[in-house]
């Protein structure tokens, strides 16, 4: 099967230079659902060279309606083996580090012993002392971030958009981790999210659309491969 004009609609738009330096980066993706999943794929398409990949969960099926690693073949599969199938279909030569765990203070360090240097990370992840742990973790080190708040109960995608997350407003998560973030002496966190109402009931299962969580993985995506690229540094 030839392959050689896998990246050529890439090349096209950012050089061989641009294409080549996307080829040396190193992301890693902290959560593979809906958000994360789409993310992932998304910089496997994008060029990057090496992704680091980080989940503790399996595949499910209540996962079909949203996530890009699901299908109901993978049912079952640990999310992090189901990714890595796909990006390798994708691109055989991409280098995946799939990492089997779930991320707390306890684990982060050897997490990042297992990826080697990062050029960037994305936080996909739904559990706030998680999320605060990476954050620190990103911080101290001085790695480019940025975090994903939430996407459950959400109708329009349109209304995504990237802030510094002491600038969010009418998040209930963006306000939970301005709280931790002030205790942990983050001073700044860049984010995405929406400040939508969110729609239907606040029960133990969250409603979820087909659509908002991928967009969401899309527009990390994208950033993520801007920033890398030096696009958008204002």
């Amino acid at each position: 099967m030839a392959l050689q004009g896998r990246y050529e609609r890439i090349e096209a738009l950012i050089g061989t230079s641009g294409l080549e330096k996307l080829k040396e980066a190193r992301v890693l993706v902290a959560g593979l659902g809906g958000v994360g999943g789409a993310c992932a794929i998304s910089l496997a398409r994008g060029g990057i060279g090496t992704l680091a990949i980080v989940d503790c969960d399996e595949v499910e099926a209540s996962n079909l309606n949203r996530q890009a690693i699901t299908f109901t073949d993978t049912i079952g599969m640990r999310k992090t083996d189901a990714a890595q199938k796909l990006m390798e279909r994708i691109d055989p030569d991409m280098h995946v580090i799939p990492i089997d765990a779930r991320i707390s203070p306890d684990t982060i360090e050897a997490i990042f012993d297992s990826t080697g240097d990062v050029d960037y990370i994305v936080d996909a992840i739904d559990d706030a002392p998680a999320k605060i742990a990476l954050a620190l973790w990103a911080k101290e080190r001085e790695i480019p971030l940025v975090s994903c708040m939430g996407t459950a109960r959400k109708l329009h995608p349109e209304r995504l958009e990237f802030a510094d997350l002491f600038e969010t407003h009418d998040c209930p998560l963006c306000r939970s981790m301005r709280s931790r973030c002030r205790k942990a002496g983050i001073e700044r966190l860049t984010v995405l999210f929406s400040p939508e109402v969110p729609f239907g009931p606040d029960g133990p299962v969250l409603g979820t659309t087909s659509f908002t969580p991928p967009i969401a993985g899309e527009m990390l995506a994208g950033y993520v491969i801007r920033a890398l690229l030096g696009i958008d540094e204002d």
